[in-house]
């Protein structure tokens, strides 16, 4: 991990807009009947309802997806009491968590008060603005009883996360480790250094999974809490131990199964954790210093299983891996409280999530070809997708089970979609993709078997029922590259194109292949010798019917790729030309970009060609198309070079096409802008439509267009490269597709075949 300079943190917090988070409007508010609407006189009617209806602000206000993260700076990380006001950059970017995890909305609160009665009042008084309340960085004991009565008096989810956030991660770690080790918790020695929230709650919520009170040794500054101390309040002589042989950590870690430390850096030594049992669980949560390095505990104790609350190290304590996705679910259901059956679900959730499979963008983030459940991964990371949907789910289900939820869910799987489809994971197009795929599922040749991210393509595409993979290449090599992302290939076909048993296949091949071209000066010998590339291969079984589709690009240029296209697939007989195009998912609608690949410097048959092909592609995907051309210049007002071939390919298309919604050459931002292109060219055939298809003059805007999209905007989801007027099912990728981007694509494909296969038995 870099290394945090303080100049790059001052930086990071005051370039641009000061500080990380900011309110964004989520209604339109450029016209006069926008603002009416929005504020006076309009917002009369929706505070008329709530007041006959105060649930009914969960309706028609942010009130359910908003939660306040209130503090009052007495206990901010580990810098101490620094005051309310100097803790507001760690309630922020608390705030950022919430929103780029959970996607929830955050309003930080920062009290100046240390008296736990008056704090209490002060977010009792503000508690109707949200629907949860996140309590942070504030000292024990008091945060004890500021937790407790708030819980009591409000009916909304309260949750001090430095205490019950630390205590449900290291809960699941711990199931999960005592499993690796293959212990009982209820059969554990646990030594818990530090006695303030978080190793309290941890405590408390170890004693609810299992955990045997008698076995629990706990020690604050002062050493072992023994029954004969003087002075201890309430919570501490609750785990106070009636044991008089330990006084010291040295004493109590002898012998210990676990170690649970909350305390500060470098207590624990190598000769302690030595002097564990077998297979010892060390969970060193201090930050940013450990009680004990990871260096350390494994030169210790090889056999040591070893968690931090650090980034940089295997198993991190994060409590992003719980808060957000259990305020989540909490909100979800409009919960009143966060109970203890919420909690422990979460923890099962967790726990239960680090021994499936693990995504390949979690894969992809950590540089590793494959974590696998075990001493080295026994908590999920933080950048797990699927956070969102289990934990999420686990807790609204516990909600409702346990009499919280004011809002049940009934349909879960819907649930989950939506989950999936706040956090941009899937959005309803790619979703509706796979469905389809899945009632009818073709053979589709992967062209690069030995390319890690399509070969997991191919076998997740197979997972979901989406295909039937034949991939190309090694077999040998590719079993070896299976087995060390350990994915399994049972039921996928491999296909070793140059291997001798596929030498009558290959000749079959090119004697189809010289034949089709034996006008265009292709001889058998040319063809055979062709058979031997992937891609000449992999397009021959598609063209000879023993397969439906075919995927290909990660290695091959693309010139190559369309150049071999052309001479076995072909080019539908309808057009001359062939394109490809992107879809855009974004918060503004779909849209539809192309041509995004093949055609370099298209002259008005081309672009009139690509233009055909996208509306009959846009229909395909149950779009009506709203079709710009676009150009540097607007109707005619540049006479020569591409803008005249935009606007010839236009008066083709308007003549031919009289009910198709097409016009142009013009300026992108006039075709994204109906009011504006409206008022300055009424006369267009798009007057009061939304551009849904935007057709580039060239190759350079299209493929920079898409490209820049995508660079500037994480949230929007890009679908293509999609192959439009070829003969068969032929899709392309490029180098930079990640596993997601494949399995669209092969989806995409897929449909392709079955309309193909449909389309030749009408004309059969």
């Amino acid at each position: 991990m870099a290394k945090i300079t303080k100049e790059a943190a001052l930086l990071y917090h005051s370039q641009g807009k000061p500080g990380k988070i900011e309110v964004v409007p989520t209604k339109p508010y450029s016209t006069q009947t926008d603002l009416s609407l929005a504020y006076s006189p309009g917002v009369a009617e929706p505070c008329l309802e709530i007041e006959k209806n105060p649930q009914d602000a969960y309706k028609y206000t942010a009130k359910g997806n908003l939660v306040a993260v209130i503090s009052n700076g007495t206990a901010v990380l580990g810098l101490g009491d620094i005051g309310a006001l100097a803790g507001k950059p760690v309630m922020e970017g608390k705030g950022l968590l919430f929103k780029i995890y959970g996607g929830i909305d955050v309003f930080d609160i920062e009290v100046n008060e240390k008296d736990p009665d008056k704090f209490i009042e002060a977010v009792k008084a503000i508690a109707p603005t949200f629907g949860g309340i996140n309590l942070e960085d504030i000292k024990a004991p008091e945060c004890f009883e500021i937790e407790r009565r708030l819980k009591a008096e409000l009916d909304i989810p309260v949750m001090h996360d430095d205490q019950h956030g630390t205590a449900i991660i290291s809960s699941a770690g711990l199931l999960n480790a005592l499993e690796v080790a293959g212990k009982k918790i209820e059969d554990v020695k646990i030594v818990v250094n530090g006695a303030g929230a978080a190793a309290i709650s941890c405590t408390k919520l170890y004693e609810a999974l299992g955990a045997t009170h008698e076995n629990i040794v706990m020690l604050d500054s002062k050493g072992v809490i023994t029954s004969d101390r003087d002075g201890l309040n309430e919570t501490k002589r609750y785990f106070a131990t009636d044991r008089r042989d330990i006084h010291t950590l040295e004493e109590a870690v002898c012998g210990a199964d676990v170690f649970l430390g909350l305390s500060k850096g470098n207590v624990l030594t190598q000769d302690m954790i030595r002097s564990m049992a077998d297979t010892p669980i060390v969970f060193a949560l201090a930050n940013p210093v450990p009680e004990i390095t990871y260096e350390e505990a494994m030169a210790a104790r090889p056999d040591v299983l070893m968690s931090t609350g650090r980034s940089d190290y295997p198993n991190q304590i994060n409590n992003v891996i719980g808060f957000p996705y259990i305020f989540r679910g909490a909100l979800d259901v409009a919960a009143k409280a966060i109970n203890e059956e919420m909690k422990l679900a979460a923890v099962r959730a967790i726990a239960d999530l680090a021994k499936q499979p693990v995504p390949d963008v979690v894969n992809e983030i950590y540089h590793v070809n494959n974590f696998t459940f075990g001493s080295d991964y026994f908590i999920p990371k933080p950048v797990d997708p699927r956070l969102i949907t289990e934990v999420s789910m686990a807790v609204a289900r516990a909600a409702m089970e346990s009499g919280v939820a004011r809002k049940p869910i009934t349909d879960w799987e819907a649930y989950r979609q939506h989950l999936k489809e706040l956090m941009g994971q899937e959005s309803k197009l790619t979703r509706q993709l796979r469905e389809t795929a899945r009632r009818n599922p073709q053979r589709v040749v992967f062209a690069e078997g030995i390319h890690p991210n399509m070969l997991k393509a191919a076998v997740e595409a197979k997972s979901e029922g989406i295909c039937q993979p034949i991939l190309l290449g090694n077999d040998e090599a590719i079993e070896k590259l299976a087995k060390e992302l350990e994915i399994s290939l049972e039921g996928i076909e491999i296909v070793n194109l140059r291997h001798p048993d596929e030498a009558p296949r290959r000749e079959r091949y090119a004697r189809i292949l010289a034949e089709k071209r034996a006008r265009q000066g292709a001889t058998y010998e040319e063809a055979n010798d062709k058979m031997f590339e992937r891609n000449y291969f992999g397009m021959m079984m598609v063209e000879t019917g023993e397969a439906d589709a075919f995927i290909t690009g990660l290695y091959t240029k693309y010139s190559n790729t369309i150049k071999v296209a052309k001479e076995v697939i072909g080019i539908r007989p309808e057009y001359k030309h062939f394109g490809t195009m992107h879809i855009l998912n974004s918060k503004r609608g779909t849209y539809f970009l192309t041509d995004t690949l093949i055609n370099r410097h298209p002259d008005t048959d081309t672009l009139i060609d690509v233009a055909k092909l996208a509306e009959n592609t846009v229909h395909f995907f149950n779009h009506t198309p709203v079709m710009a051309m676009l150009s540097y210049s607007n109707f005619g007002a540049d006479t020569e070079g591409s803008p005249m071939k935009v606007h010839e390919a236009v008066e083709y298309m308007q003549q031919n096409y009289p009910d198709l919604a097409i016009d142009g050459e013009m300026q992108v931002n006039f075709a994204m802008n109906r009011k504006m292109r409206d008022a300055k060219y009424p006369f267009t055939r798009l007057k009061g439509k939304d551009v849904n298809t935007l057709i580039f003059p060239n190759l350079s805007s299209a493929n920079s267009a898409y490209k820049l999209l995508q660079a500037m905007d994480t949230e929007t989801e890009l679908i293509g490269p999609i192959q439009m007027g070829l003969n068969k099912p032929i899709h392309f990728t490029d180098f930079e597709s990640s596993v997601r981007d494949i399995v669209n694509i092969t989806a995409v494909a897929v449909i392709d075949a079955i309309v193909d296969k449909k389309k030749n038995c009408k004309n059969g």
